[in-house]
């Protein structure tokens, strides 16, 4: 009886194969994804694709990772799934793009914790040993602090004599509030001393710029998170596919953006200009530069009405409910001109820039209309008129699908004396009375002098569109329906 219940135990332990490993990642299948789960209960897992540009820039960052919590000794492991294989696992996670990460706490597969942060090694490692560990690392050695403060970029340090005040409390409160940064805490003399302290206090230590930035107010965790805030990030940070999260997951959400060739011979000039004019508005403009001979950041250009040989340039942008767009008066890049142009953004000065294409001669010549800025108003808010408009980008793979409906469309209602069927290029023109976040968007205008405007969702078909119109714009308009939301109706939107 023994021995069978030993060699029963011996197949079970066979039986479970080893879960294979790439770089110190696990890679996980749907026949090994629960067993995962449960031999490592604290688990981050990547929902990639091969073909993505944006998982291959971030697969040794996340290897890297990887490997360092392996030679700590960690419980916490990263692990990767191919999500075009593994369709039903990127299924039950919700999988929409790719790279997807999330983080399975204690063997549960309900409610996993998205991942955010940066997509560097350090800031995967960062983010996780907080959402695993106490909020800040007791620090009771000197050793402990130069070792948090050596192994991240950015570090914050309390200082506190009784670690179960009132203001140890609201820095700790403060600690967990932020996901990407290490904290530590100390009572140490000796740490006190190091670091020249001689009261309580916290410190913020950095790898960049002055180095280091003591908070010197009323210790509140809304005043901790504030001075973070404006002190984490250099005052001049480039745009990289590293940087971007930060960037955009940030809370300053006015952005002055500088497209310069980083090649120039004058590019350090036009950087120090720069560095100089953003010393003024830390906390509230974040100061951004651009490579704009990247072939990645043509993009963004195009978003911004620029082309290559208009660089360097000067533009900001608010990323707030809305996005709104401005450029300065000058493209002369020194630190006097762009202190004077972020000076007249924030005292709300400054008018919205609208891009806008010469209208072309032959805009009315095809069954649908060209729409540019410059001629948007008169056409579609002509109070004799109902307009459906198609707001599409010239790479966008829907709305290529959608142009020969559109044509017929078009062709069917040429005639018309009340319907235009018209369409505008949305990278390269802007109208303050539409905000397009995707493509295509279709808008539909009735006729009437109260400036209306109705949402399109139904089909993207002809007999759709056809409805939609000859009902006035009501028969097909879903507005309980999520603009964005692609597989409710099978159709699909490119994100700006």
């Amino acid at each position: 009886m023994r021995r069978k219940f030993v060699l029963l135990c011996a197949l079970a332990v066979a039986s479970r194969a080893e879960i294979p490993e790439e770089e110190d990642v696990l890679v996980l299948k749907k026949s090994n994804f629960d067993e995962a789960l449960q031999a490592h209960p604290n688990l981050m897992v990547e929902f990639y694709a091969p073909w993505c540009g944006h998982c291959k820039a971030l697969a040794p960052e996340y290897a890297k990772a990887a490997g360092m919590l392996k030679a700590d000794s960690s419980d916490i492991r990263l692990a990767k799934v191919d999500a075009t294989e593994e369709t039903e696992l990127a299924q039950e996670f919700g999988v929409r793009g790719y790279p997807t990460i999330k983080f399975f706490k204690g063997g549960e597969k309900q409610s996993p914790k998205e991942y955010s942060a940066g997509r560097q090694a350090d800031d995967i490692v960062s983010w996780l040993k907080k959402r695993t560990g106490p909020p800040a690392s007791m620090l009771t050695e000197l050793t402990q602090a130069e070792s948090l403060i050596a192994d991240s970029e950015v570090t914050v340090i309390g200082f506190f004599k009784n670690v179960e005040s009132d203001g140890a409390k609201a820095f700790l409160k403060a600690a967990e509030a932020v996901d990407d940064i290490p904290f530590g805490i100390t009572s140490e003399d000796a740490i006190f001393s190091k670091f020249e302290v001689s009261k309580d206090g916290v410190v913020l230590f950095k790898k960049f710029d002055e180095g280091q930035n003591t908070f010197d107010g009323e210790v509140s965790k809304e005043n901790l998170l504030s001075f973070i805030k404006a002190n984490q990030l250099p005052l001049v940070i480039e745009f990289t596919e590293q940087t971007a999260p930060k960037i955009f997951g940030g809370d300053i959400k006015s952005h002055i953006l500088m497209f310069v060739p980083k090649a120039d011979s004058d590019f350090q000039d036009k950087l120090g200009q720069f560095k100089k004019a953003a010393e003024g508005f830390k906390g509230k403009i974040l100061f951004i530069y651009i490579d704009s001979d990247l072939d990645d950041n043509q993009r963004i250009l195009e978003f911004f009405g620029l082309k290559k040989d208009e660089c360097p340039a000067i533009r900001l942008i608010t990323l707030e409910d809305e996005m709104t767009k401005y450029k300065p008066d000058t493209e002369e890049i020194t630190a006097e001109n762009i202190i004077s142009f972020c000076t007249r953004f924030i005292e709300g000065k400054l008018k919205p820039h609208l891009m806008s294409q010469d209208i072309p001669e032959d805009w009315d010549k095809n069954p649908v209309k060209v729409l540019v800025g410059k001629n948007f108003e008169d056409i579609v808010f002509n109070p004799t008129k109902n307009v459906f408009v198609e707001f599409y980008a010239p790479w966008c793979g829907h709305c290529k699908q959608l142009a020969p409906i559109w044509d017929k469309l078009g062709e069917k209602y040429k005639d018309s004396d009340s319907i235009i069927v018209a369409k505008m290029d949305s990278t390269a023109n802007e109208v303050e009375a539409v905000k397009v976040h995707s493509f295509p968007t279709l808008k539909f205008f009735p006729a009437g002098d109260d400036r209306k405007v109705i949402d399109y969702n139904g089909e993207r078909t002809l007999e759709g569109f056809t409805k939609f119109l000859e009902s006035g714009g009501t028969d097909g308009d879903l507005d309980d329906q999520q603009e964005d939301d692609d597989e409710s109706d099978g159709e699909g939107h490119d994100e700006l």
